[in-house]
């Protein structure tokens, strides 16, 4: 149980010794830094006054071949959909959380990079850290 007294259910593969029976904790972590920025881009473009109608993201992370098999290099794809949103103040929110406000993306020790879809159609951001 975490400090906000939720349970998780955590577990490894069955051909390491786990029973599988819950996530892993990489893909736990990857979980974490999604919902770290994605409130944090919501959180904005509501301050923003900016209408969001749909929101997810998609996540993916490559690992080192080496132990302890940390993640090199992970993507954050933002999928939002808004009648008032734009690209500048979507993009101004992407980088006002990776960059300032999400403690988990500044916790990493891997290339960031960054794309979005803005009512459909696709945009590519520079990486960070």
């Amino acid at each position: 149980m975490g400090n906000s007294g939720h349970h998780v259910t955590m577990d490894a593969k069955a051909d390491i010794g786990g029973e599988d029976s819950g996530a892993r904790p990489m893909e736990l972590l990857l979980m974490g830094l999604g919902g770290c920025s994605g409130i944090d881009v919501a959180m904005i473009l509501e301050k923003g006054r900016l209408t969001l109608e749909e929101f997810r993201m998609e996540l993916s992370g490559t690992r080192a071949e080496e132990m302890p098999q940390r993640f090199t290099d992970i993507h954050i794809h933002y999928i939002l959909k808004g009648p008032d949103l734009t690209q500048d103040k979507v993009e101004r929110a992407i980088v006002l959380s990776n960059e300032k406000y999400c403690s988990a993306s500044a916790s990493l020790n891997a290339n960031l990079t960054v794309s979005y879809e803005l009512n459909g159609e696709r945009y590519e951001m520079g990486g960070t850290q």
